[in-house]
């Protein structure tokens, strides 16, 4: 039996999370990535090139303004939450359980 698309998505979803360098990405979505680990591990090191290599694959301003607010919302509060030693609720499976068991 074949798997659904929820189920395929979040199988998807699933390798992305384990190595976004071997899901398959598309090379707008792997140029996000890119983006994404830089500014996430060294956010001092961006440059104009960075923003201009988003452009070259096709994202407008609004896209890459888009992203790097969300990218840099899930750093700020994973820094709030690792700094304030916050535990994860109990009722919540990691990411790779709950893809795991669909």
């Amino acid at each position: 039996m074949g798997l659904t698309d929820e189920q395929a998505a979040d199988r998807f979803v699933s390798q992305i999370s384990r190595n976004w360098r071997e899901a398959g990405l598309d090379a707008g979505d792997r140029a996000l990535c890119l983006y994404a680990e830089k500014l996430t591990l060294a956010p001092a090191e961006m440059t104009g090139d960075d923003i201009t290599g988003l452009r070259e694959l096709g994202l407008d301003d609004r896209a890459i303004h888009d992203a790097t607010q969300v990218i840099a919302y899930f750093n700020y509060i994973n820094r709030i939450a690792d700094g304030l030693h916050v535990d994860q609720e109990e009722f919540v499976r990691p990411w790779e359980q709950v893809a795991e068991a669909g």
